[in-house]
């Protein structure tokens, strides 16, 4: 059954169109993910399908009785109220006949505990989450949601993409999050110069598809260049061309002519901009910083490398953006220092709101910052730069506050980049960066020589990019992992098992040791042989441990770079059958190999902790 359907929406804000003729419909039962590069108008049709904006031309249209449900990108909400009070207002609009006890236990699975707290008091994240909950605990046919991963820890996306997954009703969201879009979404609308593409499948499937397309149309444009050139050199021929050739070969031509196709190479380009780096990168040493009675960090020390990848990874308010704060010189430690090089020049990319002058032309405010970059690509003048950034001509003597919220963020990350830094501090830099943009930031990270340290919530990005994580897991504990996102989680899982099973046969020992009621032995001062007290048998590693122990890290490293390098020589001899079965075979083994060491690490490391414990 459709739900709503959309015929021949058009929209513009300025001379040039951003809606173009689109049409969609949305069947029961439907996931669908809606993408485009920034700037392109997702959320402007988000909210035309949702009726929460009306289109210049076109009309929207639901079948009778079916209730919908709508989560705007910045939710409205009035500061002075309590979260309970802003609950009852929302799902007063939404949907007035929801029990109370539905939404309240839906903000309580989204992390939000205190209803009495002043929603001006709450972080962007956890006003959205009062929203969200509202929105979900609606049980609309339709939901429309738009970027409800943004500012959410990765608990709560797991948990929201379980939950829609398995949701009844349909799904039309705006998301960045590739994994996210993979595993929720069964079709795939995609907004390009204006026009909307469908492909029946998830994310995976519309990469397969969009590559055909595209591949497609390139065949098609130069089979259409082909007869131009011929039907041109035709045209020619002769000194009395137009006058006496046919009528329908001349036609032939000027169609040609005027059907070129024009196709736009949308595609961000970032040349690496960087500065000369020392050895005496960041050395982090012992350090401790509590909040409010509450530690965040207990004797944490790294010494950052050349080539680190750092992801860092917690639950919203663990302190992970205390301690990018602390590196920055922003925020003072209760104890232990932090040393930065001398050369060492940081671009920060935060994820708080940047302060613009929202009638300052986007053209002027990068000139702000340099009219000429150099990057290992050539020099560029500033409006060359947000060319390469996405930025068209017509945009650069646009106002910064006509920019959509996307935009801005790439506009801030051309800003950090142009100052070439040599090592990178990114927190949340997921939020509001569509697809396009994250997948060049990646391919760019991938070349730059120096350090990235990335606060993010984003799993696929973490996971595409870092080497080493950082993981918040409470109380001031900050432990390191080997990997990315999911790497460090089969880690974790794999350590409280260990914790779980230890605890489990120690229990096991102590019972196995009980004797009856009146036997000295079960005294708790049970005495060895000669009266004395029985001494615990103290942990060390053995001498195989200690030399694996030393190594290991070093070991996972190069089984990373071998995974990469056999992964690359793939890409390449993808025509090759035999020598890609032969390479396939080596990666698993390779996969196998690391897999064993990272339980190993996990295992090393439990040890080496327990053995500093009892000094």
């Amino acid at each position: 059954m459709i739900l709503v359907n959309a015929d021949k929406i058009n929209k513009s804000y300025t001379e040039k169109p951003l809606l173009s003729d689109i049409s969609l419909s949305i069947h029961e039962g439907e996931k669908i993910g809606l993408i485009g590069v920034n700037g392109t108008g997702k959320s402007t049709l988000l909210r035309i399908v949702a009726q929460a904006e009306e289109p210049d031309s076109g009309r929207v249209i639901y079948t009778n009785n079916i209730r919908k449900a709508y989560l705007p990108q910045h939710p409205p909400f009035d500061a002075g109220l309590t979260v309970n009070e802003q609950a009852e207002k929302y799902i007063a609009q939404i949907a007035p006949d929801t029990p109370d006890f539905t939404w309240r236990s839906m903000l309580t699975k989204l992390g939000i505990r205190d209803f009495d707290a002043v929603m001006g008091a709450l972080s962007g994240g956890q006003r959205k989450r009062v929203a969200m909950a509202c929105v979900l605990a609606s049980s609309a046919d339709l939901l429309i949601l738009d970027e409800p991963t943004n500012h959410m820890d990765n608990d709560v996306i797991a948990w929201l993409e379980d939950f829609l997954v398995r949701y009844k009703g349909a799904v039309f969201m705006i998301t960045h999050d590739r994994y996210f879009l993979d595993r929720v979404t069964t079709k795939i609308f995609e907004i390009d110069g204006g026009r909307l593409y469908t492909y029946e499948g998830n994310y995976d499937y519309y990469l397969e598809a969009k590559a055909a397309r595209e591949e497609m149309t390139l065949a098609s444009e130069r089979k259409r260049a082909a007869l131009y050139k011929k039907e041109l050199a035709w045209i020619r021929r002769g000194a009395r061309a137009r006058s006496t050739k046919a009528k329908s070969h001349i036609e032939r031509f000027e169609e040609l002519r005027d059907s070129k196709l024009i196709i736009e190479d949308s595609s961000l380009s970032i040349g690496t901009l960087s500065s000369r780096l020392g050895k005496k990168i960041i050395e982090i040493s012992h350090l401790t910083k509590s909040y409010g009675g509450r530690t965040l960090i207990r004797d944490f020390s790294y010494t950052v490398l050349r080539r680190d990848r750092i992801g860092i990874i917690g639950e919203n308010g663990c302190g992970k953006t205390t301690l990018l704060k602390m590196i920055l010189g922003e925020v003072e430690p209760d104890s232990g220092e932090i040393e930065i090089g001398q050369t060492v020049r940081i671009g920060y990319f935060s994820q708080d709101t940047q302060v613009w002058d929202p009638n300052q032309r986007v053209i002027k405010y990068v000139e702000g910052i340099s009219d000429n970059v150099r990057t290992e690509d050539g020099s560029f003048s500033a409006s060359q730069m947000l060319e390469r950034f996405l930025f068209p001509t017509s945009k650069h003597s646009v106002p910064i506050g006509r920019l959509s919220g996307g935009e801005k963020r790439r506009l801030y990350l051309l800003s950090v980049l142009m100052q070439a830094p040599n090592v990178l501090i990114f927190d949340e830099p997921t939020n509001d960066l569509d697809i396009a943009t994250l997948t060049v930031l990646e391919d760019y990270l991938d070349d730059f020589s120096g350090a990235v340290i990335i606060v993010s919530h984003d799993r696929y990005f973490l996971d595409r990019l870092c080497f080493r994580t950082f993981a918040f897991e409470g109380d001031g504990a900050v432990r390191q992992y080997p990997g990315g996102y999911t790497d460090t989680v089969k880690a974790q899982e794999l350590r409280a098992l260990t914790e779980e099973m230890n605890a489990h046969n120690g229990v096991r020992a102590a019972g196995t040791g009980s004797r009856t009621c009146g036997d000295p032995g079960t005294d708790a001062g049970e005495k060895s042989r000669g009266g004395r007290p029985a001494r615990q048998k103290k942990l060390k590693f053995t001498y195989m441990e200690q030399k694996e122990f030393e190594t290991i890290d070093d070991d996972i490293a190069a089984l990373e770079a071998q995974i990469r390098e056999t992964e690359e020589e793939m890409a390449g001899a993808a025509e090759d059958y035999v020598r890609l079965q032969e390479l396939d075979e080596k990666r698993r083994e390779l996969n196998a190999e690391l897999e064993h060491k990272t339980e190993r690490w996990v295992y090393l490391n439990d040890l080496a902790e327990q053995i500093a414990a009892q000094k």
